[in-house]
């Protein structure tokens, strides 16, 4: 039997994925590293780290699944998007920490940036708003604050790369320094029209292009590797939202999913042109099978399933991530509290790095199960925003409101969050039987390039529903609470 191999380099651990062809999985391993806070707003990982448990769980899993490399057809790997990793090109050594997507610290750069008036070109170039979220301002930080960093890019001496580009080159051994479209246009570096690094983006930023990986569709030919036991070819890469979209079977424009992670991140397939937004929402390069462009429409939500992890963590009103759904269900509702998750500024399509996290409504009858329900309802309310803001973006074109919003990733498995989203949107919810879509996507897109697959009306064909959920909610009631989150948001938001 043949499978493939999805590499799933996440933001708080690294996994693995054996997949069948038919899209089933064989066998997964996973393994946690640090996450490394040097002063508030700022995060970072060890690229050595992402590099050795991405590897380990790789050796794992063929060992779980009971296969060789003989038996692979070919490696997907999958991403954090925007962290930001150089090295030496000759030592293969980083000159830093890896800087997270998460990351706050180049803000003040892109305030400057936004104040001298850059934040139209730069966002028509890259249909990316000026915001420390994106690769550049991170990769400007260190080369502006690491000793001889500049002097030594300038001499063509250090890689920049995306967590991509960083595991392929380990992979390779250095023989290959490339990334993906859909990673590329993270970056704000790169003209989503042209599809190349833009001469303007570089100079604005101050980043010399010897630094610059080459740049490939996401199914394409990434280098071979004999890291685990036998020759692999690395088929397929995308940045792990891009990939999402892809092992949903977003192939098309109209169609949209939610990943819901520590963010929650929603994307609208747009079809061969870039469509720019007037609702506060980003165009993004998506996963690109071929030569043909392909894009998307992308909104970030920074704290989504990180709220959970918050109240076992920091409140310590759940011993494990798995109790909240049952704490939750404990109310009828949340009693009028409402919980804006800001820690970390709001994401589309209010975009304000400046405001904090707050709950309100608190009443002596607010209790815990309160708080745990309304941190619930944030991650629904945060996705209900960005999808009506896309279904204003595709009427405004001519198109028709988003249909249904399929859904994944680790949160998507509470009946009670789903049953919430599908009745604040007033569409069907709609959870597949393989919710690991981000690393299925990445598998693929290499067995495209292999020729595992013929097309992506076969891949089309594969996709199956776990679970529909229908609004029950009456669209007073459900206009009626995100009022009610809108005017928290407006209580919360930095002047």
């Amino acid at each position: 039997m043949t499978y493939l191999l999805a590499l799933d380099q996440g933001t708080s651990s690294s996994r693995s994925i054996v997949f069948r062809t038919d899209g089933s999985i064989a066998a997964m391993a996973q393994r946690e590293f640090r996450q490394i806070y040097p002063q508030p707003g700022w995060v970072e990982h060890d690229p050595r780290e992402l590099w050795s448990t991405q590897l380990d769980t790789a050796r794992e899993v063929l060992h779980k699944a009971g296969v060789t490399a003989a038996a692979i057809r070919a490696i997907g790997i999958t991403n954090q998007r925007e962290t930001t990793v150089v090295w030496n090109r000759r030592t293969g050594e980083q000159i830093y920490n890896a800087i997270v997507w998460q990351d706050r610290r180049a803000e003040p750069v892109c305030a400057e940036l936004r104040a001298q008036g850059h934040g139209e070109r730069v966002q028509a170039l890259t249909g990316l708003r000026i915001d420390a979220y994106f690769s550049a301002t991170k990769l400007k930080w260190i080369l502006d604050h690491v000793d001889g960093a500049r002097a030594a890019a300038v001499r063509g001496e250090l890689a920049f790369g995306t967590v991509d580009t960083w595991l392929v080159w380990q992979l390779t051994e250095g023989r290959v320094h490339a990334t993906d479209v859909s990673n590329a246009a993270r970056t704000m570096l790169f003209n989503i029209h042209t599809q190349q690094w833009d001469d303007e983006l570089l100079a604005l930023f101050g980043i010399p292009r010897a630094m610059m990986p080459e740049v490939r569709p996401s199914s394409a030919h990434f280098g071979d590797t004999t890291a685990l036991g036998g020759e692999l070819t690395i088929g397929g890469i995308a940045g792990d939202q891009q990939s999402a979209l892809f092992g949903q079977a977003c192939f098309k424009a109209g169609l949209a999913k939610n990943t819901y992670g520590t963010g929650c991140f929603m994307l609208m397939h747009t079809g061969e042109q870039a469509q720019a937004s007037t609702n506060g929402l980003i165009t993004t390069a998506a996963a690109q099978p071929g030569p043909t462009p392909a894009y998307a429409n992308e909104g970030s939500v920074f704290i989504g399933g990180a709220v959970v992890q918050w109240l076992r963590d920091g409140l310590r009103a759940i011993q494990a991530s798995s109790e909240v759904q049952q704490l939750a269900e404990s109310v009828p509702d949340a009693g009028g509290v409402v919980f804006v998750p800001a820690f970390t500024g709001l994401g589309a399509p209010y975009w304000n790095a400046d405001t904090r996290g707050a709950i309100v409504g608190l009443t002596r009858g607010s209790t815990v199960a309160h708080i745990a329900r309304a941190a619930l309802e944030s991650i629904a309310f945060q996705s209900a925003a960005l999808l009506q803001a896309m279904s204003r973006d595709a009427v405004a074109r001519g198109g028709a409101p988003v249909s249904e919003l399929r859904v994944d990733g680790g949160a998507c498995v509470n009946n009670l969050l789903m049953q919430i989203q599908a009745d604040l949107l007033g569409i069907p919810v709609v959870r597949p039987k393989v919710i690991e879509t981000t690393a299925l996507g990445a598998a693929y897109l290499a067995g495209l390039h292999t020729g595992v697959y013929k097309d992506l009306a076969e891949l089309e064909a594969q996709w199956q529903v776990d679970r529909r959920f229908l609004p029950t909610l009456s669209r007073e009631e459900a206009e009626r609470r995100m009022a009610q989150w809108e005017h928290a948001v407006r209580q919360t938001v930095a002047p």
